[in-house]
């Protein structure tokens, strides 16, 4: 609760933020003991970057929206409690809001406040490997965390993936959409995070195939057992991980593109509906997934199954055959005095035609029933 009573309290930051002498950009090598958040402060209007001769605080920034118009888009990645406290501060942002962003690890989201929204995305990576096995990474998720106000928009990423710098560009080139504040930009991010879903999931439905075709493939040899289970077991875990950041953010999409929202603008509400069709179809791939990968797993159960009722066999039908020599000798082994045929000069050598001849009959009819 502290972080609370700080946070309505607290209206700038405490220390200086490290400046760069080009690009409106903070600096954060300049000084590693006082390390910034702030990724990126500028201030938009009429869907222009303003340009400013010296990079901006978050501060500067607002009072010159607030005098002259426009909106603020500052970007943080992973602040800390304190870096943060003062922009929460000056945007009144909710203090709830502001501890899921800093704490991170949240479920996506849309949660409405008096005069900002609070959107939670999941981002996910696909991780390059040249093998798929039982210790794998084939996702990496991050989030990136969305507080929408009238003249402002915040962005908190968390995780090494998912930068947005590629989109603000993007976004400055186009300076139409960009005229229509915040809620254009929150549409471009929610647009960014889907098309990243649907990427991923073209990637991993290829390692779905890789493992599909390797565990029906006829007469693999050399591959240990419980290998295939392993990694599809593991495949099937990242699927999980995917799930978790598709499915939540399905209804949200679905109240922005639905819902009249005063934050939004009602020309930008008909793309998120474009956005929610997206999510919708990648939703059911990765559901898709994880049917697939349950039926590829109990089928690669059961060949493992079937493979060992058939070691089984062979053992069985082995010891069938050595059991007519392990008799004979056992008989014969008996040293009594009348054997049949013992004092015979040929007994010997018939008794061994006659066990070799039982035995390949035998072999011979477990052959044909297909137990060797």
């Amino acid at each position: 609760m502290s972080m609370i009573r700080d946070l309505r309290a607290v209206v700038r930051p405490s220390r200086p933020l490290p400046r760069k002498e080009h690009g409106g950009a903070y600096d954060t090598t300049r000084d590693p003991a006082t390390p910034s958040a702030v990724v990126d402060c500028a201030v938009y209007r009429d869907g222009a970057r303003v340009p400013s001769p010296t990079p901006l605080t978050p501060h500067e920034a607002m009072r010159q929206v607030r005098r002259d118009g426009g909106f603020v888009w500052i970007g943080l990645h992973e602040p800390t409690e304190s870096e943060f406290a003062g922009i929460a501060g000056e945007f009144g942002l909710h203090p709830l809001a502001v501890e899921d962003a800093v704490q991170a690890h949240q479920r996506p989201k849309l949660e409405r406040y008096d005069d900002s929204l609070f959107t939670v995305f999941k981002t996910i990576h696909y991780v390059e490997h040249d093998q798929l096995d039982a210790n794998s990474e084939v996702v990496e998720t991050g989030e990136v965390m969305c507080f929408t106000g009238r003249d402002f928009f915040i962005t908190v990423r968390h995780g090494g993936q998912g930068s947005l710098r590629a989109l603000r560009h993007r976004l400055q080139d186009d300076p139409e959409l960009l005229a229509k504040g915040p809620s254009a930009v929150l549409h471009a991010i929610a647009d960014h995070v889907v098309d990243g879903y649907i990427a991923v999931a073209d990637a991993v439905q290829d390692d779905i195939d890789e493992v599909e075709t390797e565990v029906f493939s006829p007469g693999r040899k050399g591959t240990p057992r419980g290998t295939d289970a392993g990694r599809i077991y593991q495949l099937k875990r990242e699927v999980l991980e995917f799930k978790r950041a598709v499915s939540p953010l399905l209804r949200p999409m679905q109240l922005l593109s639905e819902r009249p929202m005063r934050l939004i603008d009602p020309d930008i509400q008909k793309y998120f509906r474009d956005v929610a069709d997206h999510l919708a179809r990648v939703q059911e791939q990765v559901i898709g997934f994880d049917e697939l990968l349950n039926s590829i797993l109990q089928a690669n159960l059961a060949q493992a199954s079937v493979a060992q009722n058939e070691d089984m066999r062979k053992i069985t039908s082995w010891a069938a055959i050595i059991a007519v020599p392990t008799m004979v000798c056992g008989v014969y082994g008996m040293n009594f005095d009348y054997m049949p045929e013992l004092r015979w000069k040929f007994g010997y050598p018939m008794v061994l035609g006659v066990t070799v001849m039982l035995c390949l009959g035998i072999h011979r009819t477990l052959k044909r029933n297909g137990w060797l």
